[in-house]
């Protein structure tokens, strides 16, 4: 699919969105549609954009301009925040509490009560392998044990969307792989995806891409057709080749 081609009724649909902080542009006329059931990277370098766009996808931000609609509604809309799920890349949680009263916490937000939400933690919590640290306090947690925790939050509700800011990041290969597995179950399922992430080989694994740089998207498309147009053999040379190089 190329970066013109219209996504058929939209999962998140972004047109022409720009962001500023003081006279500084941060997001510049950004268009961008991710179709239902696609799992959707964003590929950049740090200061590129990438979180920006995320955050305004999920109404955390409001954009200067142009408009953004998740799952048909016009954001930012509280009521949206049962509907999808969101990983953010700074860690958002309650030290004081254990992880259980930290997901018995946000899955109240999301609606979740009695044995519905009991089973959903124990599923959330077996993804990331954090079973036995139920009841430990966060704050005695690693960096990559509140990422888990941080990733079973936004999984807790069996979003229709599910947007992932950097989740892999300080997460061993082996959980990786077991959480890119069901990642792409989800996606099997029906669960849209939109993520960030440095790790060339998990853009691979993205059913399309978006390379942004300096607040601009310089392609869009599977990484086969990045790579076609880009002449590279892989999305790494392609990423540099279309301008995703780290900065000076």
């Amino acid at each position: 699919m190329s970066e013109n081609t219209a996504v058929s009724s939209p999962v998140v649909d972004v047109r022409g969105v720009s962001r500023r902080f003081g006279s500084r542009t941060v997001l510049g006329d950004v268009s961008l549609q991710v179709g239902a059931g696609e799992l959707f990277g964003l590929l950049g370098p740090s200061g590129s954009g990438k979180t920006t766009l995320i955050k305004l996808m999920t109404g955390i931000d409001r954009a200067d301009g142009g408009s953004v609609r998740l799952l048909g509604e016009r954001m930012p809309k509280l009521a949206m925040l049962r509907r999808f799920g969101y990983m953010a890349q700074s860690d958002a949680l309650y030290g004081e509490l254990t992880a259980k009263e930290n997901l018995a916490f946000f899955g109240s937000l999301y609606g979740l009560k009695g044995e519905r939400l009991a089973k959903r933690m124990r599923a959330a919590m077996a993804l990331v392998d954090l079973e036995a640290d139920l009841n430990k306090a966060v704050s005695a947690y690693s960096g990559g044990m509140k990422r888990r925790l941080s990733l079973a939050i936004a999984l807790l509700h069996e979003p229709e969307l599910l947007v992932l800011d950097e989740p892999t990041v300080g997460i061993d290969p082996v959980l990786r792989r077991s959480i890119w597995r069901e990642l792409g179950d989800m996606r099997r399922n029906g669960t849209t995806i939109v993520l960030t992430t440095h790790v060339m080989d998990e853009a691979e694994k993205c059913d399309r891409l978006g390379l942004i740089r300096d607040g601009r998207l310089t392609a869009v498309g599977t990484p086969e057709d990045i790579k076609r147009q880009s002449g590279a053999s892989s999305i790494e040379e392609a990423f540099i080749a279309l301008g995703g190089g780290a900065r000076a």
